[in-house]
């Protein structure tokens, strides 16, 4: 009889109808966020709140996530101040949508596996956020995310993320996307150590796609980076990242659009790079450990590339201890604007380069107002960022 009853209740629970909150206070959001079980939907009303929120253990289900967006997705709620806007720690299957951060003193939006000993954060989807600091000091993420698996970031815009952090910032990451976000820091030189995106720690299988960079920093994006061993996610992983796409993404006036850093077996295809300020990219070894692989075995294809005399010191940084020579380079097309003999002749790279193009200017539909989608006459649009 017993059973009977306990079997009953799990078929209640299971078919009961999820839940609609809207809340219009922080107690009122913090007292929902403990009662959401898997399906639950919390609707935020207009308005200014404190950050520093924590949302452990969340657990939706792949056919039931939990929600917590926007009431109205025009006027979304801001959230200011706080160790994190958001620190979501632990959770699985959880939605955060439409939804402003702004001001916090680490992170505008932490999301973790509740540390390396844990399962992975499964099935976190982000998406119309708006995260943005005033570039403090340090190494301070717009988005940080460890350990998780299966997620995606998607129409998010970051700003003004620490002078020595990342716009996102992935540590043992897997299986996740980052797609159609911009990412904007503040020019000079106080932003040299700064990343737009970095994946990192034992990263795999993530493409970035549909992206725009804008002064982003030392380095757009990071493939790879150094890593405390004891942060990795797998535990003994050989590479920082492994199985990284970069793909139609326009990246302009970063020091290095692409910097692959103790990576293994990642592509960067079909991306538009404008006036890239040092280098176009980057080849590093900065976790010496003597377990990890050296970089090795990147491909760079299909991209264009734009830049000028003045600033660029050479197509390609390369460090010790890499195996640069592994990497392929195919099918770009290199232009300097102010002196175009000097892209009239093969690119200096770490290996031969096959059907590149030299010399030759693209035609932008209006590069003035930073639209960078070639032109039906441009002699080049076979090269960079593909039409959707």
């Amino acid at each position: 009889m017993k059973t009977i009853i306990l079997l009953c209740l799990l078929t209640a629970a299971r078919s009961a109808p999820a839940a609609e909150t809207t809340v219009t206070s922080r107690p009122q959001l913090i007292e929902a966020i403990a009662r959401a079980t898997a399906g639950d939907t919390i609707r935020i009303a207009q308005g200014s709140y404190d950050g520093g929120i924590t949302i452990p253990s969340l657990r939706g289900t792949r056919e039931k996530p939990i929600t917590i967006t926007a009431a109205d997705p025009q006027q979304p709620p801001v959230f200011s101040g706080g160790a994190n806007g958001f620190h979501l720690s632990g959770c699985q299957w959880t939605e955060i949508s439409h939804l402003h951060f702004e001001g916090a003193e680490a992170n505008g939006l932490n999301v973790d596996d509740g540390g390396p000993q844990n399962p992975r954060a499964e099935g976190i989807r982000l998406h119309h956020l708006k995260v943005s600091g005033k570039a403090p000091p340090g190494n301070r993420d717009g988005i940080k995310l460890s350990g998780l698996a299966g997620f995606s970031v998607a129409h998010c815009t970051v700003t003004r993320w620490g002078t020595g952090g990342s716009g996102i910032d992935m540590v043992g990451c897997h299986d996740g996307s980052v797609e159609a976000c911009t990412f904007r820091h503040d020019e000079g030189p106080a932003s040299a150590a700064a990343n737009g995106v970095q994946m990192k720690g034992g990263s795999s299988r993530i493409t970035v796609r549909h992206c725009r960079f804008h002064s982003a920093g030392g380095r757009a994006i990071n493939l790879g980076g150094s890593t405390g061993s004891e942060f990795f996610r797998p535990a003994k992983a050989p590479h920082e990242a492994t199985s990284i796409t970069v793909e139609d993404c326009l990246i302009m006036n970063s020091d290095a659009a692409i910097a692959f850093v103790g990576s293994d077996q990642s592509s960067f295809h079909h991306n538009t790079i404008i006036h890239p300020q040092r280098w176009v990219l980057r080849i590093l070894q900065e976790n010496t450990a003597p377990d990890m692989t050296p970089c090795r075995r990147g491909t760079f294809t299909d991209n264009l590339i734009v830049f000028q005399s003045s600033s660029l010191r050479s197509a390609v940084n390369t460090g010790p201890g890499t195996e640069a020579e592994s990497f392929t380079f195919a099918r770009n097309a290199w232009c300097c604007e102010d002196a175009p003999q000097r892209s009239r002749q093969p690119i200096q790279l770490p290996s031969p380069e096959t059907d590149g193009r030299y010399g030759i200017i693209p035609t932008f539909t209006d590069s003035a107002e930073s639209d960078f989608s070639q032109s039906a006459a441009s002699p080049l649009r076979a090269f960079g960022i593909r039409l959707r």
